[in-house]
């Protein structure tokens, strides 16, 4: 049996290479049916943040790899409470639909899942 991973995505969509890395490592272990889900944490939330407009930073949009991860089978996605308070994102408006997390639910997640992988 498949060993389950979670996926910690804690950097801003254009901050550095780990945002991307994170959605690449997604999308290739949900085409493998492996158990994934994906945890948006500090500044992570900012994927999915919408209206973004990576073209300003000579980047390529991430937006489109993000609606693909239900299609992959990722459909356990998450974003921590606290992480869209402190940046002044409300829960409604994110891009993709996420089950959001208080502290205690965290933990909770993190034991849940036999691997943690930190981008």
């Amino acid at each position: 049996m498949a060993r389950s991973v979670l996926i910690v995505t804690r950097q801003a969509p254009w901050a550095g290479p780990a945002a991307r890395e994170a959605l690449d490592i997604a999308l290739a272990g949900g085409a493998f049916d492996l158990p994934l889900g994906m945890l948006f944490l500090d500044d992570g939330v900012f994927q999915l943040q919408p209206g973004q407009a990576p073209q300003a930073l000579e980047q390529k949009n991430l937006a489109a790899n993000l609606q693909a991860l239900p299609m992959f089978g990722v459909e356990e996605l998450y974003a921590c409470a606290h992480s869209l308070a402190v940046r002044g994102l409300p829960a409604g408006s994110l891009s993709l639909p996420v089950q959001i997390l208080d502290s205690d639910a965290l933990k909770a997640l993190l034991g849940r899942f036999d691997e943690v992988i930190t981008l």
